[in-house]
């Protein structure tokens, strides 16, 4: 039922999913292959083969997409990466853009 004179108003709530960043790892001369699928494995949550596969393209192209997340889980893995990479003395680097 409606009362004379009412007003009514529309909300148009706009839903959207949030940006997805990749995780670019990038080649150098230094870090080892080892060490490259360890990060794979242990922060990126790849198997063996398709970390072996990522270091190998990684390797062979001087860059791969390991991962697309929302921005701050990107960040985070790249940061626990850094971090370990330092720690092992490797100029690992690693970089997130949008996609």
């Amino acid at each position: 039922m409606s009362v004379q004179g009412e007003t009514r108003e529309k909300t148009r709530i706009d839903i959207r999913e949030p940006k997805r960043y990749r995780v670019i790892m990038h080649n150098d001369d230094f870090t080892s292959m080892d060490f490259v699928v360890e990060i794979l494995i242990d922060i990126f949550r790849k198997d063996l083969l398709e970390a072996e596969r990522l270091m190998m393209t990684v390797h062979e192209s001087g860059r791969a997409c390991v991962g697309v997340y929302n921005y701050d889980i990107a960040v985070t893995k790249v940061r626990s990466a850094s971090e370990r990479a330092r720690q092992e003395g490797f100029p690992f680097r690693m970089t997130v853009e949008e996609a």
